[in-house]
């Protein structure tokens, strides 16, 4: 190979890792090849990413990497919900912007509330190493005079650009947590018993909506409705908030809720200044099926199967739930501690048969009794007798003149 053609393959080896390089890093603004909108953020590998901060000064959302997943700092490093950490970035991403810059000048930033301390949301993404390096972010201003966009600012830079449309921006710590807690199905419901001041009594799930105490005491019945709000509780039940420690907490009530594969949910429940906790785990009370035999029958492997997957599913919602203490929404957590004499009520005593009972006015009757009255006079009042003298003599008038 000739020397010339060295030097050709050099430039185009030059040329691509330049070409490379360009592609795979963030740009430092929109690219305008053309009067259309242009993407504000360019090259943002989300891959690269080791730390995401939503907001700023000491009111923010510190989202940081753990292997493949995120947790939410804020909240003592609760796993973060992957699938709004990536709706997140794609938000981001998805930014455009208009024409060319507004503004590059500093001093307009406050103005525009593209400032970091007065924007409407600021987002930045840092590198995953120790020193936490900044690689790009967005600060969003307020929104233009006329139209839907809103003033925008790709971080650190101090160019402020005209968005599409106005990005809008989650920025409160729940908002990246799946808050859903346990979600169990009605048909799969065997039964539940819950303790609410050490006081138990358990609920059976019968055919349909039906549902039975055990031990009903005499002459009492259960109210339909509210039996089956305290049964079916664990139907999508979510949380408001999560911590790993509050003082004070006595967690003395419980409810449990055993399914029809042998898994058993159970929740240890503290009440404090108006605000219900819970700490949970599942259970699988049967045995784990071993090995399979080559004469089972199709139904009898299915059978297996569900149980090994109820025993897996016990064991990860357990150990993911494991040290965390939630709060439950208030008219969940009424649900979930219901007393037992709030789900009773006296059985109607059946009437005498040989009771007289008075008839019924017909309407027609009604009707006719109303117009008599209408009609009829006032009585009229009789005249008092005159006083008798004792020899049978009438009594002098007392008005008359004497003879």
């Amino acid at each position: 190979m000739s020397n010339k053609s060295l030097a050709i393959l050099g430039i185009v080896a030059a040329v691509m890792v330049i070409l490379a390089m360009v592609l795979s890093g963030v740009s430092d603004g929109p690219r305008r090849g053309s009067t259309g909108p242009a993407y504000l953020i360019q090259g943002l590998d989300s891959g690269s990413i080791g730390k995401i901060v939503i907001g700023s000064g000491d009111d923010v959302v510190t989202l940081t990497r753990r292997g493949k997943a995120f947790t939410v700092a804020e909240k003592a490093n609760y796993p973060a919900d992957m699938k709004q950490i990536n709706e997140l970035i794609q938000n981001c991403a998805d930014i455009k912007t208009v024409g060319s810059a507004h503004t590059s000048n500093p001093a307009n930033h406050k103005d525009l509330e593209v400032a970091e301390d007065n924007a409407k949301s600021v987002v930045k993404f840092f590198t995953p190493d120790p020193n936490s390096k900044l690689i790009t972010g967005v600060a969003v201003g307020k929104n233009i005079e006329a139209g839907q966009g809103a003033y925008v600012r790709l971080l650190p830079k101090d160019s402020v650009f005209v968005t599409t449309e106005s990005p809008w921006i989650k920025d409160q710590a729940t908002d990246y947590i799946d808050q859903e807690l346990i979600t169990v199905k009605r048909e799969d419901i065997n039964s539940v018993t819950i303790s609410p001041g050490g006081e138990a009594y358990t609920l059976k799930a019968g055919a349909g909506d039906a549902v039975s105490l055990e031990n009903l005491p005499p002459g009492k019945k259960l109210k339909n409705t509210d039996a089956k709000s305290v049964l079916t509780a664990l139907a999508d039940l979510r949380f408001d908030d999560v911590s790993k420690s509050i003082g004070g907490l006595a967690f003395n009530e419980q409810y449990a809720c055993r399914l029809n594969d042998l898994t058993v949910y159970t929740l240890s429940i503290a009440q404090k200044d108006d605000k219900t906790y819970a700490v949970c785990k599942a259970e699988f009370t049967g045995q784990r099926p071993k090995g399979v035999k080559k004469d089972e029958s199709a139904e009898e492997l299915k059978k297996k199967e569900a149980l090994l997957l109820a025993f897996d599913n016990a064991a990860v919602f357990t150990a993911r739930h494991k040290g965390w203490i939630y709060e439950i929404p208030d008219w969940k957590a009424k649900n979930l501690t219901k007393k037992l004499p709030d789900l009773l009520e006296d059985v109607e005593k059946p009437k005498d048969p040989n009771a007289p009972e008075a008839a019924a006015p017909t309407p027609a009757k009604e009707a006719a009794i109303k117009a008599l009255q209408a009609i009829a006079p006032e009585p009229v009042k009789a005249a008092a007798p005159k006083p008798v003298a004792p020899d049978g003599d009438k009594a002098a008038d007392p008005n008359a003149t004497k003879q």
